[in-house]
């Protein structure tokens, strides 16, 4: 992942996410089909923007930071393969929400 970091930057208000996967094994170790599988709404976030401009052209600070998990929209976001791995970028506004680290 530190090299995709590297090499790619999202413009504006976008931020780069890696989905998590779903489980694909029980934990008795049966393969769980794919029609079977939750979805999993959420993801990391890998890079993000610098921000969108407002009206007055100062920059609107980010509310997402790398490392975040949120909460992702059923629908949306832009898939790009980088390093042979799945990513999707998303408009800060699509999120529905992040959550809190653990204490």
């Amino acid at each position: 992942m530190a090299g995709v970091l590297k090499r790619f930057i999202p413009l504006f208000d976008r931020v780069l996410v890696e989905k998590f996967t779903p489980l694909t094994t029980s934990k008795g170790g049966l393969l769980i089909p794919e029609s079977s599988q939750a979805k999993v709404p959420q993801g990391v976030v890998v890079a993000v923007g610098e921000g969108a401009r407002n009206d007055n052209g100062t920059i609107q600070p980010m509310s997402v930071a790398v490392g975040e998990t949120v909460l992702l929209p059923e629908w949306g976001g832009t898939k790009i393969d980088l390093d042979e791995q799945e990513y999707f970028i998303y408009k800060e506004s699509e999120f529905l929400g992040k959550f809190k680290p653990d204490s």
